[in-house]
């Protein structure tokens, strides 16, 4: 089963705005519950695009089962990503303006989508998330970031997203010649601290 197309949009309507702000929202919340974030972000000049999850979920198992197993899910969402960067480019909005955000299964989301398509985008965001499958798999990531920053904030521990894979995928982005900033907060739990908030509008939304 594949995925309905369906995007929330807040902000400056893209026609109008320089820049925009993909936001991904986690399993079991909605399009409308990341919009909330919005506020406490430097993106008050963005448009801001909420994809929706068909049933509230982008995959049905963990982000580190074999990739199989979250199958179609997981390609009809990143297929729904890939389809609105396009609407976003072709709207007017260039690529270096585009911004990506996602919290849990949206923050894995996020960066499984960026790793299969690495471009000089304006920056992403991953709190709490890592590269999807029961290992990274380099195989399937292609380009290059070109010194794109992106911010991974996560919790030691975490009880959905090992430490683990939050260095993996530092390094695989790093590799790939992104400028990554990695946090991880003892004891945080799986949630968005205000230091997280400071650090994104600090390294992604200062431009």
């Amino acid at each position: 089963m594949a995925h309905q197309y369906k995007v929330i949009a807040a902000g400056k309507p893209v026609a109008e705005a320089e820049k925009a702000l993909i936001m991904i929202h986690g399993r079991g919340a909605t399009a409308r519950d990341i919009l909330t974030l919005a506020p406490h972000l430097n993106v008050s000049d963005y448009a801001l695009l909420a994809p929706q999850a068909t049933g509230n979920t982008w995959y049905p198992q963990s982000f580190l089962a074999p990739i199989e197993e979250n199958e179609p899910w997981l390609s009809s969402a990143l297929e729904n990503l890939q389809q609105l960067t396009k609407e976003v480019i072709a709207a007017g909005i260039k690529k270096e303006n585009i911004y990506f955000l996602g919290f849990s299964q949206g923050a894995c989301l996020t960066m499984e989508f960026i790793a299969r398509n690495a471009d000089k985008y304006g920056g992403a965001v991953a709190f709490t998330g890592g590269l999807i499958g029961p290992a990274v798999n380099t195989a399937n990531y292609k380009g290059n970031f070109e010194k794109m920053p992106v911010f991974i904030g996560s919790s030691d521990p975490d009880f959905h997203v090992p430490v683990t894979r939050v260095h993996e995928t530092t390094k695989v982005l790093e590799d790939m010649g992104a400028d990554v900033t990695t946090i991880v907060y003892p004891q945080m739990g799986h949630t968005i601290s205000q230091n997280e908030i400071n650090e994104v509008n600090r390294l992604i939304f200062s431009k």
